[in-house]
């Protein structure tokens, strides 16, 4: 792909043109996914952080500058966000440790009590409430995934959509519920 072909890409996805979005997601990916195998050595890892990478980068294309590789610009966003994960799970895992050195009593009981029972009818009560107030196609897709419990393959062939795009769009219905849960706390 030519960098003006690209521009013209950037421009028409500026413009919420979703088969642009879905040309730069198929044209990058495997540069993307490639790099992020490399340095996490995880396939799983490396195709989460590169979905999100590419989030990313579609929520912010106003900032790029089409005097840049656009490539590297997009690897550059996956670095970062790597690293940032990164750092997030190392500083996860020690508050983890410090909690069980701090840990004095074990409780043996399996089953959660009533009161646990009652927090989490109530949680769920919550996600439910913001899930119905999104859009219908977001609300469908996180139904089919997490209530339906279906592959990503499944609700491709359901949808009939490219795999590319019902992973993004997946995971910006999952970034919006994230962001009403996050402001519900504030």
């Amino acid at each position: 792909m030519s960098s003006q072909d690209v521009i013209e890409l950037i421009h028409r996805a500026k413009a919420q043109d979703q088969n642009a979005y879905n040309l730069l997601f198929d044209g990058y990916w495997n540069s993307l996914y490639s790099f992020l195998h490399k340095r996490t050595s995880n396939p799983n890892l490396a195709e989460e952080i590169a979905i999100e990478s590419f989030a990313k980068a579609f929520d912010q294309l106003d900032r790029f500058d089409e005097k840049l590789s656009f490539n590297s610009w997009l690897i550059t966003i996956a670095k970062n966000h790597h690293t940032d994960r990164y750092r997030k799970s190392k500083h996860q895992m020690q508050s983890s440790q410090e909690v069980e050195e701090d840990k004095t009593i074990e409780f043996s009981r399996t089953s959660p009590s009533p009161e646990e029972l009652m927090i989490a009818s109530q949680n769920l009560d919550r996600v439910l409430g913001h899930i119905k107030s999104m859009k219908k196609e977001f609300r469908n897709l996180l139904k089919m995934r997490y209530f339906d419990d279906l592959s990503l393959k499944e609700i491709e062939d359901k949808l009939d959509e490219p795999a590319t795009t019902i992973r993004v769009k997946l995971f910006r219905a999952k970034k919006m519920l994230a962001n009403l849960l996050e402001s519900e706390k504030n």
